[in-house]
């Protein structure tokens, strides 16, 4: 199984005999300075653990539940504001890309372009994406099996692009519900990758609230230290200083507050349990 090299660096990479990669910020981009605020806590944790750090917020939510409901700042705008976080506080970047239109774009800033997991048999957004040189990290759909995720890394290696990523975020299960089979991490590392888990969409509850979504961020923390122990390569965590009012995916983002805890817990485990 391969390392990935985050291109802002070489002196971060994940995957085979490299410490656990951290993914961590806010849902969305609500402001500038809610991003500076996260980054640089994010990154003051990260630095006294030992274990590198890839700031994410997105610039769009182009999935939201509610026609009315936030999106975020848009392409240009919030490229921007993630343009001025990574350069001061010298953090990689991620972002979600939906369109071909926006692939460009996104790719002058971002470190690694995330394929949403609604959009991860979309070939031309894949194909797209791996021309652009950046690492590509595809979230594994809801409806998906972690062995049917190999056509759609075949189509960024196929493409010229050896920078994959895969994530895992829970399946379906039932009707406002995700689980995790913590047998899909070592069935994805097969592929070839390194694997990542995002431990907080896993914990959504899809539509669970009517008009959005909801979940439960109890439970992110313990899936987060049973996927380190099965074998992941990067964990992926949503933060927040007020969870509750987040403007989205606040039922399942983790407080700032508490993100030291976890994190350090995840690093032992991980470096403890590594395949």
């Amino acid at each position: 199984m391969k390392r990935v090299h985050v291109p802002v660096t070489d002196s971060i990479a994940v995957g085979d005999g490299e410490p656990l990669l951290i993914v961590a910020g806010p849902c969305v981009i609500e402001s500038k300075e809610l991003c500076r605020t996260i980054a640089a806590h994010v990154a003051e944790v990260c630095m006294e653990l030992g274990v590198n750090f890839v700031f994410k917020a997105s610039f769009d939510k182009a999935n939201r539940t509610s026609l009315d409901a936030f999106r975020g700042p848009g392409l240009e705008a919030g490229l921007e504001i993630l343009r001025q976080v990574g350069e001061e506080f010298a953090v990689p970047l991620t972002s979600d890309i939906h369109d071909v239109s926006q692939v460009e774009q996104a790719g002058k800033v971002l470190d690694i372009l995330q394929i949403p997991a609604f959009l991860c048999r979309q070939t031309d957004l894949l194909v797209a994406s791996a021309e652009t040189g950046r690492v590509v990290n595809i979230k594994k759909g809801q409806f998906m099996a972690p062995g049917g995720m190999g056509p759609a890394v075949d189509k960024i290696t196929e493409s010229g692009n050896s920078r994959v990523l895969l994530t895992e975020r829970g399946s379906s299960f039932g009707y406002g519900n995700l689980v995790v089979d913590m047998r899909a991490f070592v069935q994805m590392r097969a592929l070839g990758v390194p694997v990542v888990f995002d431990a907080t969409h896993s914990v959504q509850q899809p539509g669970g609230l009517g008009h959005a979504t909801g979940g439960d961020r109890r439970f992110a923390p313990v899936l987060a230290r049973a996927a380190c122990a099965a074998g992941i390569d990067a964990l992926f965590v949503e933060v927040h200083p007020d969870p509750d009012n987040a403007k989205s995916d606040g039922p399942n983002c983790l407080p700032l507050s508490e993100i030291r805890d976890v994190l350090k817990t995840a690093r032992d485990l991980h470096a403890l349990c590594r395949p």
